[in-house]
């Protein structure tokens, strides 16, 4: 879980993030959970949080029946796919989801 000054403290990314949702048409449900995945894993390092939003809402979008494809998150969040491929079962895993084994 992250504190409220997490939310603060990344202000511009979650808006980035909310950007990000919009361009790919997600339920506010999703957007939500994005958002909360966002804040309970942002990583220190801003060079690292594109790609940390990617990820943060391509599971957001699995977990809430609003799926999209790695390809279109990581377009929508100008990072490469592969960006999204190898972070988005951490982001789960890390605010304690079991990440499905495919």
């Amino acid at each position: 879980m992250y504190r409220a000054s997490d939310r603060v403290d990344n202000e511009a990314w979650i808006e980035e993030l909310q950007a990000v949702c919009e361009r790919l048409e997600l339920d506010s449900p999703a957007r939500t959970t994005a958002t909360d995945l966002f804040l309970s894993t942002a990583p220190e390092s801003d060079r690292s949080k594109p790609a940390a939003i990617a990820a943060s809402v391509y599971a957001a979008a699995l977990l809430e029946s609003d799926e999209r494809s790695q390809t279109a998150v990581a377009e929508a969040a100008d990072v490469s796919r592969l960006s999204v491929q190898q972070r988005w079962k951490d982001v789960l895993e890390e605010a304690g989801f079991e990440p499905p084994s495919w």
